[in-house]
């Protein structure tokens, strides 16, 4: 006998990942976490490794934004390295979906998929809420245990809760559910030399102006003129506004300009080098040698004789 249409595919249990950090789950669970505010919601952002069940990262936000997904990979990636996958839903953030319930467009990319795209983590899209098993499971638990833990400490902000996630309830969810891996070998990878400002935030190509203004969802930034070029106009350059809401503006590995959240142009910072002397914070050169400056006299300029007009008829 034939099995019925409606009854689905057989599944079978995926068993986990051998490797600490050989994938991640990341999951935004929104509902009133601190039920003595019950008319408020926040959303719970967290990061669970497959291998060990190891809760990474646990934060309360007011909603789930690109900027707190963003804020989850970086403080994943800046403590423990890079994994070699990530496994998320197909939230508008992390997948564009040209057609409700279709497949993801892999061609272009959301800010989050550039991100993990150049950081060579690979994206992972769930297609049902079965295949989430692991991260359904440990919302479940979280929702037993954390909700019940906040109302008991008397929380109401999120501030407090996430100081009581940060202090206390990460660790001691971890000493109770994390379990060793089957391969003891990490899969996390050292970040290196990477400036992570400058590939988790949103980024938009750009043509520079005649009047050497580019411009960010209506906000104008002037570009300083640049040395050997007389002007930036027509030039293809990327537009990136970081997560403390400053801006930057880039032609290829140069950057033509930084600018305040408002559009006021930043000067470059300077810092005091180990020698004492001062030099541009980052540089990867060191600054040059201090050289005495010499004063010569001015030279004294002979008057050869009257300058007399000169034209015709004269």
């Amino acid at each position: 006998m034939s099995v019925s249409a409606g009854r689905g595919r057989h599944r079978r249990r995926r068993e986990p990942r051998p490797r600490f950090g050989e994938l991640l789950h990341l999951d935004g669970r929104p509902q009133a976490w601190l039920t003595l505010c019950p008319d408020q919601r926040q959303t719970l952002i967290a990061v669970l490794d497959d291998a060990t069940k190891r809760l990474l990262y646990a934060q309360l936000w007011p909603a789930e934004t690109l900027l707190a997904v963003m804020s989850a990979l970086a403080h994943v990636v800046r403590t423990f390295g890079l994994p070699l996958a990530l496994y998320t839903d197909r939230a508008g953030w992390a997948f564009h979906t040209p057609t409700a319930g279709g497949p993801v467009d892999r061609d272009h990319l959301t800010h989050v998929g550039r991100a993990l795209a150049r950081l060579g983590i690979e994206h992972i899209g769930a297609d049902s809420p079965q295949a989430r098993g692991r991260g359904e499971r440990l919302n479940r638990t979280l929702q037993d245990r954390l909700v019940n833990e906040l109302r008991l400490a008397g929380i109401t902000s999120l501030e407090a809760a996430n100081a009581s996630l940060r202090e206390r309830f990460i660790a001691d969810y971890n000493a109770t559910f994390t379990r060793p891996p089957t391969d003891p070998t990490s899969a996390f990878v050292a970040l290196g030399a990477v400036d992570l400002d400058q590939l988790l935030c949103e980024e938009a190509a750009r043509v520079v102006g005649q009047d050497n203004v580019v411009s960010f969802e209506g906000l104008p930034l002037q570009l300083a003129k640049q040395p050997g070029r007389p002007t930036c106009a027509g030039l293809r350059v990327v537009v990136r506004r970081h997560f403390d809401g400053s801006y930057s503006v880039w032609r290829g590995p140069h950057c033509l300009g930084r600018f305040a959240a408002e559009g006021a142009s930043l000067a470059a910072p300077v810092a005091r080098g180990p020698a004492g002397r001062f030099c541009v914070s980052g540089a990867s050169l060191p600054p040059l040698a201090a050289r005495r400056v010499v004063r010569r006299p001015r030279a004294v300029r002979r008057r050869l004789g009257p300058r007399l007009p000169v034209g015709p008829g004269l």
